[in-house]
């Protein structure tokens, strides 16, 4: 079972201040930059904390905007300390590194942040003196400048076109960097006089950058432990430079098996080079690789028994010769990671789903492409066969979507692994905490990404979720992203019917003033507009049930819905849907279980006298459909018309008296044990209807419904009816000399019944 242990004090001080700068740390200059009160110093911990978060909260909030002048809150090193930053996208500009440009940085991780321009060279030169981590990955553009100053307009983005390459910067002065990361270079950077300058480099990252000849990195034989070449277009001369680095303990050559254009073939020469040459590699990569030769011993040599990481049993034949098992061995996409015995005590493979989630766990922040295919193998884990690791997978499948919420590959195959990985088969192990972090990224999957399998995967899933319980913490927001996914121009009608299902769930059982604010987000004129769209198709099917499901979810006992429904010719609907599928019975139900809801506004009531709305109502008495449940809520509806007295009968035709008679019958056919498909959470509107002398049958109609409810349902409608005084009121109403004496004799059994449940569940505990 996931933990469910609460944010610590540091972690919700620092999203209060966040979402609440200027009340908080800071204040506007000017009404719009950001300026660090001046009675107000923080230390490294919580100002590296804050910047950190705040790109969290960018990346993965949608209710967090922003602040343009954010960075220049740590603009004075006097009162602010940053000293280990990570930020990511396009959230960084040149002038928010500009304006930290006074701090002691010792780490900088800059990922994928194509804003930034040959202006931030300069400002990198500003952390030379104590920078010692720098990561520059995916920055596509920060080695451009433009080619004529003032040629391109401010609000542009950098864009190479109108941009020249600056060839002339170098690392020089960057003494302490010992971690660099260049992966995803623009190509035409010189890297060998740019990195010249480094004399102590212990870590480099070189992935996707070709070159052809790579004789300089020999410059840090004595020092490099960490070497990465993803996607670079290896040769024997890159070969015969790397096992001349003896220091390495971390060597990644690995490549994207889908990219046809590498020619280099890994053979068991080259392997048994690694292992021969660089005795200090504890974790090798070499995912991807078509290996030349057989490298694997046979079968009939395999040592038989429990899988082993002891290099002497090693099923891959150059790894027999290593001193001691790998840390880490990545094998994705290769036949080796079939093998029996492997000499590493983490493989990432496709064997089974402890190699998935390593590749997940590995690639996940830098190679969305090898991501994104390892979510599809573990996809595929969870559909056809049980997760083992849960948790473990939950968490890596929701960083992978927050880390990547653009790419359509990780969202589709994210979106869709999810969906199987909360399942109700799983629930049990998974904490509140982690099921609202899978609604978070559900949600910002179906906002930032308006591909229909994205948004159909991230419906379903969100149906695995108990509703509306789980979703209310982020209530408004759902129901916005599902009625903009109702527009009745979509086409695709799956994830219409799973979005009105979703709409319907979440406006049943929440209280009033949810339903008032999901009103007035349009979602009454959303549902009415599905409604005409398939009366328009003459189709009747679950989007068009589930939208008056719906409406008569969102109208119960909430007055403003009720009459937006009027207002947007919602009556015409009602008849031309009763006209155009007379023997849809769940139709009829859902239908005049809504107009239930519109008859008990008084002051909408008048709107609902018509003669033909009266005969409609009349006429569906008799109605046999779906049990008793449309001919009670059409006698509902009349009932509560009649309430209002025979002077509020403003029409000739049916008379009033003919009706009564009609509701009499109605009432009398109806058997009183008839179980309900029908769920009352407040008495109110019935009871309304019990003390007055005005009109009896409505009266008997009240009665009824309190003696069907508690009789069948005792264990719910029981407490109900006690709780909100219903037995005084029936108690009053039988001394009424109005009130009808089967009405009272009923009455009298409802009182009856809920005696003896009080008595029955009397607590007798000492």
């Amino acid at each position: 079972m996931a933990s469910d242990t609460p944010e610590s004090l540091m972690a919700l001080c620092t999203d209060f201040c966040l979402r609440n700068l200027d009340g908080t740390l800071g204040y506007l200059l000017d009404k719009e930059t950001l300026r660090l009160h001046p009675d107000i110093f923080l230390p490294s911990e919580i100002c590296d904390r804050l910047v950190n978060e705040y790109v969290e909260l960018v990346n993965a909030a949608c209710n967090f905007e922003p602040h343009e002048s954010f960075f220049s809150l740590f603009s004075d090193p006097r009162s602010t300390r940053l000293t280990r930053i990570h930020l990511r996208e396009d959230l960084v500009q040149d002038q928010d590194l500009e304006a930290i440009r006074k701090q002691d940085l010792v780490e900088l991780y800059l990922t994928n942040c194509e804003k930034l321009s040959a202006k931030s060279l300069q400002t990198l030169r500003s952390f030379s003196h104590t920078l010692v981590s720098l990561s520059l990955f995916g920055c596509a553009n920060i080695f451009y400048e433009e080619e004529n100053p003032g040629g391109c307009e401010d609000e542009c983005l950098v864009n190479p076109t109108c941009q020249v390459l600056v060839k002339d910067f170098t690392f020089e002065g960057f003494s302490r960097l010992r971690f660099l990361n260049l992966g995803r270079m623009i190509d035409g950077v010189p890297v060998e006089s740019l990195l010249r300058p480094l004399s102590s480099l212990a870590a480099l990252d070189l992935s996707g950058i070709q070159t052809s000849d790579a004789a300089f990195l020999t410059q840090w034989k004595d020092s490099l432990v960490s070497l990465v070449l993803y996607n670079m277009d290896l040769s024997d001369d890159h070969i015969r430079v790397i096992v001349q680095l003896h220091k390495l303990r971390h060597l990644d050559i690995s490549r994207d098996r889908l990219s046809s254009y590498y020619k280099f073939k890994l053979t068991r020469k080259v392997l048994s080079l690694f292992v021969q040459k660089l005795g200090n590699l504890m974790s090798l990569d070499i995912s991807g690789h078509m290996i030349l030769e057989n490298c694997s011993i046979s079968k009939m040599d395999e040592e038989a028994g429990q899988t082993s990481t002891e290099p002497s049993k090693s099923s891959i034949m150059p790894f027999r010769a290593l001193k001691r098992p790998l840390q880490f061995l990545g094998l994705f996409e290769t036949s080796l990671c079939r093998l029996t015995h492997i000499p590493a005590y983490k493989v990432s493979g496709d064997k089974n789903e402890e190699q998935v989630l390593n590749a997940i766990e590995a690639y996940t922040e830098h190679r969305p492409e090898i991501t994104s295919r390892a979510i599809n193998l573990l996809f595929d884990i969870a559909r056809i066969e049980r997760c083992n690791q849960l948790l473990r997978a939950l968490k890596l499948v929701i960083t992978a979507l927050k880390c990547h919420k653009y790419d359509k590959n990780i969202q589709v195959t994210g979106s869709a692994a999810l969906f199987y990985l909360t399942n109700s088969e799983y629930r049990s192990e998974q904490s509140v905490k982690l099921r609202r972090q899978v609604i978070q990224v559900v949600l910002n999957g179906m906002e930032s990404y308006q591909e229909v399998t994205v948004q159909r995967n991230c419906c379903l899933t969100l149906c695995n979720f108990s509703i509306p319980e789980e979703l209310e913490f982020q209530y408004r927001r759902v129901n916005e992203l599902l009625l903009s996914i109702l527009n009745p121009t979509r086409q695709d009608e799956s994830i219409q019917r799973i979005a009105v299902h979703l709409c319907n769930a979440l406006v049943c059982q929440v209280d009033n003033d949810h339903k008032e604010a999901v009103g007035k987000m349009g979602f009454v004129v959303t549902m009415l507009k599905l409604i005409q769209k398939k009366l328009l198709d003459k189709i009747c099917d679950q989007v068009m049930e589930f939208s008056w499901s719906a409406l008569w979810n969102i109208t119960d006992e909430t007055p403003d819905n009720c009459e937006m429904f009027l207002n947007f010719n919602g009556m015409k609907l009602f008849l031309d849907c009763l006209k155009e599928f007379p023997e849809k019975q769940e139709l009829h139900r859902n239908m005049l279980g809504l107009l239930g809801n519109v008859a008990e506004v008084k002051e909408l009531r008048p709107q609902l006298m018509t003669s033909q709305f009266i005969s409609v109502f009349s006429n569906l008495l008799e109605s046999k459909a779906d049990g008793i449940e449309v001919s009670y809520n059409a006698c509902g509806v009349l009932s509560h018309i009649m309430f209002d007295g025979p002077e509020a009968w403003g029409i000739c035709e049916p008379q009033r008296e003919e009706v009564e008679e009609r509701m009499w019958a109605a009432i009398q056919s109806w058997d009183i044990n008839s179980r309900r498909n029908i769920n009352y959470r407040s008495f109110e509107p019935i009871l309304r209807l019990l003390p007055q002398g005005i009109s009896p049958v409505s009266q008997h109609w009240a009665t009824w419904a309190l003696y069907n409810l508690v009789s069948v349902y005792p264990d719910k409608y029981c407490p109900l009816l006690i709780k909100e005084g219903g037995l005084p009121l029936l108690r009053d109403m039988i001394k009424m000399a109005t009130a009808r004496q089967e009405t009272k004799e009923m009455a009298r059994k409802v009182i009856g019944h809920c005696s003896n449940f009080k008595e029955e569940n009397m607590d007798t505990s000492r």
